[in-house]
């Protein structure tokens, strides 16, 4: 197997649930040997979720604790035991980062905050996600996507739907892995900084920072117009550009038109839908008369694309050159043929049994595919990785009898 861009690369990481942790993931997809510390008996609490009921259990293991800790190495180590904390002091001065997203007072009872892991590796790359940031009144405040990213950001307002409505939890880790690429390709920008300078950064992100990013164009209007803007459904009919919303289909699918340049586009887009005539229609000869006799031309294309399935609409537009994209549902992107010939969904060995289906991270190298592998077991690797560090095995029989590791 050809090696990754990060091959070489060390991490370690003392993080839990998603955010930061997802970002390890993403380096080690990219081919870093990344380390996870758990404590050796409760280890990450996202490991219980699955039999609290809040994961997918498939094959055995827990399916959202694999997409957030492919390709790790996870060692049993008990950080508030001073055993413990010298064998991380041999792993952080091997390492070229280190991540975690505890607060700042644990870090610092654990001793590792920055100058703690700096005092083991004065050129190690310090990562520290958090909630809400690392200054101001809430630098101590726990969070999770949900609030920090989604509810404190303004995106879960802006999705409301209507001033009236309940606002919507967004889908699981929906803000940590946005947040965690983000962070990935941070560290990625940090080991080239060192590379080229010799300098060592501390990089910080949040959930709450991630979200701002997402939302931007929107959060940037409201700033200016002092009012919050909401996204309500707006009336089809009355569409700026006929060419740029969804249509229905004969099975109740739909099919998504986007032509910024319709013009350009409309009298292929007759022809392709079998009515070659309809580009010459003083109403809808162009987007201004579009545009006047809106309601029309949307009533118009309803009627058309409601005469066929979805099935059938996406082979008549295949060959056509405006933009479009059939809606999809989840499911079928495991069968999707652009999805397959670009790797972005893998099969992931579990060791035994059916493949898992995981979402490959969203850059290519070298024109190869993502090639995420599953994630560890609880304390799979600790003897390995100690042994790699020169332990031997009396060595290792006693730590775990004081309970070290």
């Amino acid at each position: 197997m050809t090696a990754g861009p990060l091959t070489g690369v060390r991490v370690v990481e003392v993080a839990s649930h998603v955010f930061v942790p997802i970002a390890g993931a993403v380096l080690a997809e990219w081919g870093a040997d990344v380390v996870k510390i758990e404590h050796p008996e409760t280890g990450d609490p996202y490991r219980g979720l699955v039999t609290a009921g809040l994961h997918k259990e498939y094959n055995g293991v827990d399916v959202q604790f694999q997409a957030a800790n492919r390709g790790k190495r996870s060692v049993g180590l008990d950080l508030k035991h001073p055993g413990g904390r010298r064998l991380l002091s041999r792993l952080l001065a091997a390492a070229d980062v280190f991540a975690t997203n505890l607060r700042p007072a644990a870090c610092e009872r654990l001793g590792i905050d920055v100058a703690g892991v700096r005092a083991d590796n004065p050129s190690i790359i310090y990562v520290s996600g958090s909630a809400f940031g690392p200054h101001g009144p809430d630098a101590e405040r726990g969070g999770y996507d949900a609030g920090a990213y989604w509810a404190r950001s303004g995106m879960q307002q802006i999705f409301r739907g209507s001033a009236g409505a309940w606002p919507v939890p967004p889908p699981p880790a929906f803000g940590d892995v946005v947040g965690g690429l983000g962070v990935a390709a941070a560290v990625g920008t940090a080991l080239f900084r060192r590379l080229a300078t010799g300098e060592p950064s501390v990089v910080d992100s949040s959930l709450l920072a991630s979200g701002m990013w997402q939302i931007q164009m929107d959060l940037v209007n409201a700033c200016i117009d002092g009012a919050g803007p909401v996204r309500r459904t707006p009336d089809r009919h009355e569409a700026a550009n006929p060419l740029m919303q969804a249509y229905r289909t004969a099975d109740g699918r739909f099919i998504v038109l986007q032509m910024l340049a319709p013009d350009r586009h409309w009298p292929e887009l007759c022809a392709a839908l079998g009515r070659p005539e309809m580009a010459a229609d003083p109403r809808f000869a162009d987007l201004a008369a579009r545009r006047r006799n809106a309601r029309a031309c949307v009533e118009w294309l309803d009627g058309v694309f409601a005469e066929r399935d979805f099935a059938a609409w996406r082979q008549v537009l295949a060959g056509f050159a405006g933009t479009w994209a059939p809606s999809l549902q989840p499911h079928e992107l495991a069968d999707d043929p652009q999805v397959r010939a670009n790797g972005y969904l893998a099969d992931v060995d579990l060791g035994g049994g059916p493949p898992l289906p995981m979402v490959a991270a969203p850059a290519r190298f070298d024109g190869r595919p993502g090639r995420p592998a599953r994630a560890p077991e609880h304390g799979e690797h600790t003897e390995a990785v100690l042994l790699e560090l020169g332990l031997t095995w009396d060595e290792l029989g006693a730590l775990r009898d004081d309970g070290v590791i």
